[in-house]
């Protein structure tokens, strides 16, 4: 193999991984809105308009990756999770919650951060 396409490669896997968990330490923050007010931030309510574009716009695309990504860790973290007996745990984190997220979740209704 070239090195030069092996270092692209490799560079494109670590940006997408950092894409991923950055995306999904944020996921909940599309949903805070700006008022001039002495509180400065606070969430925008559940379910109003810009909640639903932001999470059409934002938060679902990054969800489907997540989802794609996390079934391709699982896959490959398979046969670790098996012999340390963990395999439910990372199916749960890295296959079922990305994909409730992104496909479960009423349209414009964030998960707390709390």
């Amino acid at each position: 193999m070239n090195i030069t396409k092996f270092v692209k490669k490799s560079f494109l896997i670590l940006q997408c991984s950092c894409f991923v968990f950055t995306a999904n330490v944020y996921a909940g923050d599309v949903s805070y809105r700006y008022h001039s007010s002495y509180h400065g931030y606070h969430f925008a309510e559940s379910g109003s308009a810009e909640a639903m574009v932001a999470d059409v716009i934002v938060a679902r695309p990054i969800g489907l990756v997540a989802s794609v990504v996390g079934s391709a860790v699982y896959v490959v973290s398979l046969p670790f999770s098996l012999l340390g007996g963990n395999e439910k745990q990372a199916r749960e984190k890295l296959v079922k919650e990305p994909t409730a997220f992104t496909f479960k979740r009423p349209l414009g209704e964030f998960p707390s951060l709390d």
